[in-house]
């Protein structure tokens, strides 16, 4: 099932976010879509983006991100999100009928996020949240592979969206060994 959705911002700029839920491992929870779709909006706000908008967001089970990230970043293991942005340094595809900036494709297993929101004993709600604002900030340019000052730039920028939305970081992140 595809969603689409365009929700004007306060600068009036269009964002249109398409939504489909490629698997059925995991029901999607009521008001998902919307928290992706404000998740979306935030991070653009956030990093002052102008113009309009168009985001793809696809809901797999974790073969499906699997054969992608074996595909794609020669890992053979099950990830939690991948992005495919459509941009470098700003500059992006336009979409002939819209006039609109393609940022790219986020793709998020919803069997890792129930597993990840477990473990760190949060809610689904936050972990969607996480991986799609995470995944908005390298469709707009952030990479933190590198590790070091990148890194920690592009986790101050996701608790900085994160908590605007009222989805604060709770100290659950670390795992205990016993």
């Amino acid at each position: 099932m595809r969603r689409v959705k365009n929700i004007r911002t306060m600068e009036n700029n269009s964002v249109k976010v398409i939504i489909s839920n490629l698997q059925k491992t995991v029901k999607i929870p009521t008001g998902i879509r919307l928290l992706v779709r404000k998740c979306c909006n935030a991070a653009l706000a956030t990093e002052n983006f102008v113009g309009d908008a168009e985001i793809s967001v696809s809901f797999v089970d974790n073969a499906q991100i699997h054969s992608l990230n074996a595909e794609y970043r020669n890992k053979d293991v099950p990830t939690d999100v991948l992005s495919f942005p459509l941009g470098v340094e700003g500059n992006y595809d336009i979409n002939p009928e819209t006039g609109a900036k393609m940022l790219g494709d986020i793709v998020i297993s919803m069997e890792k996020a129930l597993e990840q929101a477990e473990r760190y004993g949060h809610s689904l709600r936050r972990e969607i949240g996480y991986l799609t604002v995470h995944s908005m900030l390298h469709l707009l340019g952030y990479d933190h592979e590198p590790g070091g000052l990148e890194l920690v730039r592009m986790r101050e920028k996701e608790e900085a969206v994160l908590s605007k939305l009222g989805l604060e970081r709770d100290e659950s992140y670390y795992v205990s060994e016993n």
